[in-house]
């Protein structure tokens, strides 16, 4: 559970000296030239292979056509072997004197041209039945949406935002059967399956905050060219995508997680966070968030009532006896408050960020856009295996939520997970729409507009924004998505 997030506040600081590492690093961009190199080594040869098989499809087709003209040819001697033996039988009922030993050579040259029709029809069967299945490798090599070996690098290495948690449930969902945990690294490995089918390559999930020095998505991928992609949020994208550009290619979630909660009983006239602003509550959140600069640029709140030394923890929210509002997280806040705070033992009330007019998509699955060519076979795979598993997971989250239990576990950190936390995260997930389609009823993909009015919120709140990042196809795209695939 999240009762100690404050490591959370570390997070802008260390990203700032991380990207400026980033920047001037000579020898990572070597290193990601390699990786690129592979990348596109691996596609090339996935390429080879398919016109391997295509040309061996076609030699077998060009078989079976020769071995059908040839039964073809065949047929056409037995008739004509036929014929003839028909014309002597008739010349010797007509008393034409045909020798009879003209009759026996016709009959056995019919019958050595009816055998010499069967068996080249045979043949010609057989090679159609080689020349279809030839057809059908090419067709399996080129288009089986679960091969991932012959276009993905393996491991795919997926970097994530925080300890495992249920909001990562589709990235687990992939963990095959077998994998194994570097409790050191906080890394996840295993084959990657898609439905239970083995994909031919291995993923790698990696755990962020303390894990990566509490470093964002976007900053770790420049520090560590072997990642494939990692979770990057829209503000996050928008605000330092000048200098660690990212583009996104599918989003699992649909709503931020991330609220602002109150208690109930103190303001039990409150529905959301304008309220809050109208009476004025202190508002404790980390520093830094961007969310609370767009809401205080808005007017929908004040900057005087915003408190940005929240560390994460209960502990002041609880002493104030609810006085205050604080950020939280949906899929996790009411039910710690409620059911592991002995302090509390209530339920509070909260309004998410996203309602509350910031509607931001977090942890999207971004690549560095210079890697998009290279990865581009992969990707069109890939995502829509991304797609199936949020579907999954949320139709049958019980062994996925238990393997996430028990990883948290065998890490060992302060980070604590239960099963109970990990079943009310999913049923929150659904119930919120935190997992979910879009208005057009794909799951996964991301709309240009909604993007769009994010970033111009952004600006309008005097972030320093590259221009770069202004335009919302610099930023994402849906090339990937398999649009029929949906709740």
């Amino acid at each position: 559970m999240k009762t100690k997030p404050w490591v959370r506040a570390l997070c802008a600081l260390a990203v700032l000296g991380l990207i400026a590492a980033a920047c001037g690093d000579d020898d990572t961009s070597a290193t990601d030239d390699a990786a690129l190199a592979q990348a596109q080594a691996q596609a090339d040869a996935a390429q080879a292979q398919a016109d391997a098989a295509q040309a061996e499809a076609g030699a077998a087709q060009a078989q079976a056509d020769e071995a059908a003209a040839e039964a073809a040819a065949a047929a056409d001697a037995a008739a004509m072997a036929e014929e003839a033996l028909a014309d002597a039988m008739a010349a010797m009922d007509a008393d034409e004197g045909v020798d009879p030993a003209a009759i026996a050579d016709l009959e056995a040259r019919l019958a050595e041209a009816q055998a010499a029709a069967e068996a080249a029809t045979a043949a010609a069967q057989a090679a159609k039945a080689e020349a279809e299945a030839a057809i059908m490798a090419a067709e399996e090599s080129m288009d089986d949406p679960l091969d991932l070996a012959s276009v993905c690098p393996s491991p795919i290495i997926i970097q994530t935002d925080w300890f495992p948690e249920s909001e990562h449930g589709a990235m687990y969902q992939m963990v095959g059967e077998g994998w194994t945990l570097d409790t050191d690294n906080m890394i996840t490995t295993g084959p990657l399956t898609a439905g239970g089918v083995d994909t031919g390559v291995d993923i790698e999930i990696r755990a962020g905050g303390p894990a990566i020095g509490f470093a964002s998505g976007s900053a770790q991928m420049y520090l560590d060219p072997e990642i494939t992609l990692a979770y990057v949020s829209m503000d996050e994208a928008v605000i330092l995508g000048g200098d660690t550009p990212t583009l996104s290619v599918v989003a699992p979630l649909e709503k931020n997680p991330q609220i602002i909660q109150w208690d109930p009983e103190t303001y039990p006239d409150v529905t959301g966070v304008a309220d809050l602003g109208e009476l004025g509550v202190t508002i404790n959140v980390f520093a830094g968030g961007t969310f609370i600069d767009v809401f205080v640029n808005e007017g929908v709140l004040d900057a005087d009532q915003i408190d940005p030394s929240y560390d994460g923890g209960p502990a002041r929210f609880i002493a104030e006896g609810g006085a205050i509002a604080q950020q939280g997280f949906a899929s996790e806040s009411p039910y710690s408050y409620e059911q592991v705070y002995p302090e509390w033992s209530k339920p509070i009330a909260f309004e998410l960020i996203h309602d509350a007019g910031l509607p931001i998509y977090s942890q999207t699955l971004a690549i560095r856009p210079a890697d998009l060519d290279a990865l581009r076979p992969c990707l069109a795979k890939f995502v829509p295996i991304v797609q199936q598993a949020v579907l999954d997971f949320a139709a049958d989250p019980g062994p996925t939520n238990a393997n996430i239990v028990q990883i948290v576990a065998d890490i060992g950190s302060f980070w604590q997970y239960s099963a109970g936390l990990a079943q009310f995260s999913v049923d929150t997930q659904i119930e919120l729409g935190l997992i979910g389609n879009g208005p057009d009823g794909t799951v996964g993909n991301m709309e240009i507009d909604r993007i769009q009015e994010v970033i111009d919120k952004i600006v309008n709140a005097d972030f320093d924004v590259d221009p770069s990042r202004t335009d919302p196809n610099n930023i994402v795209t849906n090339e990937f998505i398999d649009e029929s695939i949906g709740f």
